[in-house]
């Protein structure tokens, strides 16, 4: 299956080189505006008591264009997320069928988002409204363009060779077709004569007739491969045009997503987490702090665990920390070598592959619950629960989770005899010297958040600026000229969140509207009547929605269904959001379909099933940390009382 989908992009690359020239120099204009405003306006806030003139509108459009354009290379380069069943068949041909299937469904469903975003911009929009100089309809118009640009590359990578070519674009025509009620708004307004409203009757006839097959064919295809925002996009368009509704609302909640200030730290750390990744940081603090902690059994482990949960705090995503560090870390604790991970300057400590792997593939998650995290703050703005106190909330529970990981290496360290380190202050302090700006950074982030100085996007404009200043500018381990690969390789991490969050936006409108989350909670409220029964079957369905879907989608679509069942059985909104996270973290490590088993196995090339087999004792010890969180309430409570 891959061959073919790699020739095709090959194909499309001696093809369209002006096009990528473009879309990443639009990448990296919008991701640098989207640094410099904000901390421009912190800096002429504090310094000056001034501000940047329209600077929050026009941070909130730089991101819609920067959530375009990441989302256009993202498709480039095949990265959305998904769910991907298709390993578990053993026949290519198969395999490539599939394959099919879902390029065909991602350029049909994708050219609809495209009439939509023209028909939102042509109706809902107004050409005197200004974003500063700029007129609001041009930065919705990356819309329309975006989505073509993502249903073409859809139907052009879609794997069929010779005179079935065709049929990879036939969605295209027939998206349009499905799209006329669209296509007469966008020509006559909301004006339309006689016979384009007896079109528009007439697709909602039959949304409603087809509602439950084509609901069931999405998800059969998403279990495919098909990317998740495709799927949540046919299943936002779907539900809302079988209500009787205009599917243009869709675009106009793509819109509002995209243009919310609560979601424009997302883009920023990751882009942080990226600067330090792709720096040396990775690799001295390895360094550090096995001179810290090498000279008692398991030091390497602590090292391993503090540095991933450091990492994944910052770009939110543990699949980065996992793809990013896992060749140093590997290095690290083994003293083996991948092609991309040579020895260099670090020893291994002598794990075991099986023990090393297992470790690398559970400690991907669990920086979710300390500051910065990018979940918390998305789960703050969904639940409207402050994040100040979610932040705090997350404190305790990250630190068991982490403490544990850590007693299970200590434990099999002392088991296995591993070997230890001579401690030595003076080398400590000097490794230590070489790390000291990168461990500053989380404590002035936290003190700027805290102390209520900066907002949380400033913070993360700083975050950026900071980490070049140190990465690039004093250590000199990123040249100038290296910068825009950081980047293109943050861009399809922030076009894969950002591409889903803005469907999961539409998706979570039906579902308020509907006001199926109090009919849920009603329900559930009597089906069971116990809070601890309730708790138990709340973590149940929360680990297996882990197992099959992003964390950023969940927030959005899952947990509105479940905020009113915390209200109804008592349930404090903090301990109720942090026992969300911690069970989509457990998700992810999750069989048969964990996220992170699936990037593992990628990362070290490996078989899934042994990846799994390696993962399952930390998985254990996760869920058990799931169990004493969900129980004890006050361990995500109690510090919120103190602030």
């Amino acid at each position: 299956m891959d061959k073919p989908l790699k020739s095709a992009a090959d194909a499309v690359a001696t093809q369209n080189p002006l096009v990528w020239r473009i879309e990443e120099g639009l990448c990296y204009f919008s991701l640098a505006a989207l640094t410099l405003l904000p901390f421009a306006e912190s800096f002429m806030r504090l310094a000056f008591h001034s501000r940047v003139p329209a600077s929050p509108a026009l941070i909130t459009h730089t991101l819609l264009v920067a959530g375009l354009v990441s989302g256009m290379i993202t498709t480039r380069k095949k990265e959305h997320l998904s769910i991907s069943l298709a390993q578990y068949i053993k026949t290519e041909k198969t395999k490539l069928r599939l394959s099919v299937i879902s390029g065909l469904c991602s350029s049909f469903v994708s050219v609809i988002l495209v009439w939509c975003s023209i028909a939102f911009i042509r109706v809902s929009l107004s050409p005197f409204t200004m974003i500063g100089f700029i007129p609001d309809q041009v930065f919705a118009l990356i819309m329309p363009i975006g989505y073509a640009v993502i249903a073409f590359r859809f139907a052009r990578y879609t794997p069929l060779e010779g005179k079935s070519r065709a049929v990879a674009f036939l969605p295209l025509l027939l998206g349009t077709l499905c799209s006329l009620p669209l296509i007469f708004k966008v020509i006559w307004g909301m004006d339309m004569p006689d016979f384009a409203y007896t079109v528009a009757d007439i697709s909602f006839s039959v949304a409603g007739y087809l509602r439950t097959p084509l609901f069931i064919l999405l998800i059969l295809a998403a279990l495919i491969g098909t990317p998740l925002f495709v799927v949540i996009a046919g299943i936002s368009m779907l539900l809302i045009q079988s209500s009787g509704a205009d599917i243009d609302v869709v675009a106009n909640q793509i819109y509002t997503g995209l243009t919310s200030g609560s979601i424009v730290a997302i883009p920023l750390f990751t882009v942080t987490g990226f600067f330090l990744s792709e720096s040396k940081a990775g690799e001295r603090l390895v360094i550090t702090f096995r001179k810290l902690f090498g000279w008692f059994p398991g030091g390497s482990i602590v090292a391993t665990v503090i540095i991933c949960a450091f990492f994944t705090s910052f770009t939110g995503a543990s699949g980065v920390t996992i793809l990013a560090l896992g060749g140093v870390l590997y290095t690290a604790l083994t003293g083996g070598a991948t092609p991309d991970a040579p020895r260099g300057r670090i020893s291994g400590a002598g794990y075991s592959d099986k023990f090393t792997i297992g470790l690398l593939t559970s400690v991907g998650s669990v920086g979710l619950l300390f500051p910065p995290s990018l979940p918390i703050l998305l789960v703050g703005a969904t639940t409207r629960t402050n994040t100040v106190h979610l932040f705090l909330g997350g404190i305790f529970p990250g630190l068991i989770l982490v403490a544990s990981m850590i007693a299970l290496g200590i434990g099999s360290s002392i088991k296995t005899k591993m070997p230890l380190e001579p401690f030595s202050l003076k080398d400590a302090l000097a490794s230590l010297k070489n790390v000291l700006f990168e461990l500053l950074l989380p404590v002035i982030l936290i003190a700027g958040y805290f102390s209520g100085i900066l907002s949380m996007v400033e913070i993360g404009a700083f975050s950026v600026m900071y980490v070049f200043v140190v990465e690039a500018l004093l250590f000199r381990e990123i040249t100038f000229s290296e910068i825009k690969n950081v980047f293109i390789k943050a861009a399809p991490i922030i076009g894969g969140i950002l591409s889903i969050l803005a469907l999961a936006q539409a998706l979570s409108y039906y579902i308020v509207d509907s006001q199926a989350p109090e009919l849920f909670a009603d329900w559930m409220k009597a089906a069971i009547s116990s809070k601890w029964v309730f708790l138990l079957a709340l973590n149940i369905a929360l680990l297996v929605a882990g197992c099959l879907i992003d964390i950023f989608s969940a927030i959005l679509i899952i947990l509105p269904l479940i905020a009113p069942l915390g209200v109804a059985y008592g349930i404090d909104p903090v301990h109720l959001g942090v026992i969300f996270l911690i069970n989509m973290e457990t998700g992810f490590l999750t069989p048969p379909v964990g996220m992170n088993l699936f990037l593992s196995s990628y990362r070290f090339k490996r078989p899934f099933v042994e990846i799994s087999r390696m993962a399952l004792p930390f998985l254990f010890i996760q869920l058990a940390v799931v169990a004493l969180v969900t129980y004890i309430p006050a361990l995500s409570t109690w510090l919120t009382k103190l602030y």
